[in-house]
């Protein structure tokens, strides 16, 4: 069994030797621990760092393409490298690395396919009130999305088993974390939360420059995962909005009319044409969003059965240094 621990870096340079200090170089179950890097554009010496302290993959992209890319680029190359599990850390020493065992050993148990990292929220000193709040509204989102009963569900500290990995795809270029939770729960995927350990912070978070930033980049996250994921609910409950809005003002001009004081109050019945026609489109797009959605699904499923005929063609793969 081989475990590959992935960090996706960005200028790193300062924090990542003391993340790649406390990684473990043995855990419980496996035979074969390495670690991963993938350096997200850097224009540090994030690959020097990483080469001194022993890294053993470093995969680069010559331009910063986002964490939610670098995710994706590190899973790709874990399982090109053969990797039976991979765990996702973060480069700022954010989560406690001895935790590592407890994130594996459901997957090894065969208890999970995927483990989450659940950090104390609340006793974090270093995270604002909003941040607090949107953490909690991303993790609602989620479990209504993917019917599952993840606290953490923004927590990038996770293990992923090997056939949880290759069926995951991430649409969003600003986080992986809410999305392939998602992904996860809607195929069925075992998926338990672990309570974790969090460090002091090193330096503040690359996702948050500002909080009205972060609120505008959260609030567009949650609104094209139910688009994506849930679009018949999506467009469905805008659909019915509107078009008992419409109803609503019809009904108003219809006790008017019968009153006969409803020349008066043509403004109102043209209003309420237009929101019972934009309702009933609404509806209508509700229904051709969900056969998207079906065709998506069958399109994952393609995939990942390529997915399975690729690997066994070529199972190994190196990197370029």
């Amino acid at each position: 069994m081989k475990l590959i621990i992935q960090i996706p870096c960005l200028n790193e340079a300062k924090t990542l030797g003391v993340v790649l200090a406390a990684l473990p170089r043995e855990v419980v179950g496996f035979e074969c621990v390495e670690w991963l890097i993938i350096d997200d554009g850097s224009t540090d010496e994030t690959q020097r760092v990483a080469k001194e302290n022993g890294v053993d993959h470093i995969v680069v992209h010559p331009r910063n393409q986002g964490l939610a890319r670098a995710f994706m680029t590190g899973i790709n190359a874990c399982l090109l490298l053969g990797a039976d599990v991979i765990v996702n850390t973060d480069a700022d020493n954010q989560y406690e690395a001895t935790d590592i065992p407890l994130l594996t050993q459901p997957i090894l148990d065969k208890k999970a396919d995927l483990v989450i990292g659940a950090r104390p929220i609340t006793t974090i000193a270093h995270f604002s009130i909003v941040k607090k709040m949107l953490q909690k509204l991303g993790s609602w989102v989620v479990r209504v999305a993917s019917k599952t009963d993840i606290p953490d569900a923004p927590s990038g500290f996770r293990a992923i088993s090997r056939s949880a990995a290759r069926q995951l795809i991430v649409f969003n270029d600003y986080t992986y974390t809410l999305e392939t939770i998602i992904q996860a729960g809607q195929k069925n995927m075992a998926i338990l939360s672990i309570p974790i350990r969090v460090n002091e912070d090193l330096r503040p978070s690359r996702l948050m420059s500002s909080t009205s930033n972060y609120i505008k980049r959260s609030v567009i996250t949650i609104v094209r995962i139910f688009i994506i994921y849930r679009p018949f609910r999506f467009f469905a409950s805008v659909g019915t909005l509107l078009f008992g809005l419409g109803l609503v003002i019809g009904i108003r001009f219809l006790g008017y009319y019968l009153s006969g004081s409803g020349a008066g109050h043509v403004q109102s019945l043209i209003l309420s044409a237009t929101l019972l026609g934009m309702g009933f489109q609404t509806f209508l797009i509700a229904f051709i969003a969900d056969l998207l959605a079906a065709n998506r699904k069958l399109l994952e499923d393609i995939r990942f059965k390529t997915a399975n005929l690729t690997s066994n063609k070529f199972p190994q793969w190196r990197e370029k240094q």
